[in-house]
């Protein structure tokens, strides 16, 4: 089954902010996995039953999306939601959404940094658990397996630096 990637806005909400805090911090680094749960999660097959009887050569769309948060002093709750989207044609065979939620401790780090770490590396960590929700919700559907490739969220981190590079060098020039 070939899965092909759309990427919405891969990092949001607070990421800005922690892109522009200061960098000069002495303080010794630590990261701690608090806690990683599944905060939602939700399966349709619109057109079940008869969509078991057609060929089964779908088109799989995947969409992520992260969100952080700052929960406390050094404590941070990171969402990744991992949508996988299955269709034969004009018709939906399944949606399967996951929302893998994680409370990670960083202290000891600022601004790109801290946006690297909860931009790419904690959705790193939550995004296997995703996967195997996904997978096993599209098991209990009865449709053949799915296995998702893993995401590589460093280079997706790395992409959306150089888009925000890119936009500030557009308004600097139509300033």
């Amino acid at each position: 089954m070939n899965v092909g990637i759309t990427l919405r806005s891969i990092l949001r909400t607070t990421l800005k902010g922690f892109l522009h805090m200061s960098e000069q911090n002495n303080t010794e680094m630590t990261f701690q996995i608090q806690r990683i749960y599944t905060k939602d999660i939700s399966f349709e097959a619109p057109n079940a039953p008869h969509v078991f009887q057609k060929d089964w050569q779908p088109e799989v769309k995947l969409d992520l999306d992260t969100a952080s948060t700052q929960l406390a002093d050094d404590v941070y709750e990171v969402v990744l939601r991992v949508t996988v989207t299955a269709s034969l044609g004009e018709e939906t065979a399944f949606l399967c959404e996951v929302q893998q939620g994680g409370i990670f401790s960083i202290a000891g780090i600022e601004g790109t940094q801290m946006a690297h770490c909860l931009g790419a590396y904690c959705p790193n960590i939550l995004f296997p658990y995703a996967r195997e929700c996904i997978t096993s919700m599209v098991s209990r559907g009865t449709f053949p397996q799915l296995n998702l490739a893993p995401v590589n969220f460093d280079a997706l981190f790395m992409n959306y630096l150089q888009q925000q590079a890119g936009e500030g060098t557009e308004e600097h020039q139509d300033a």
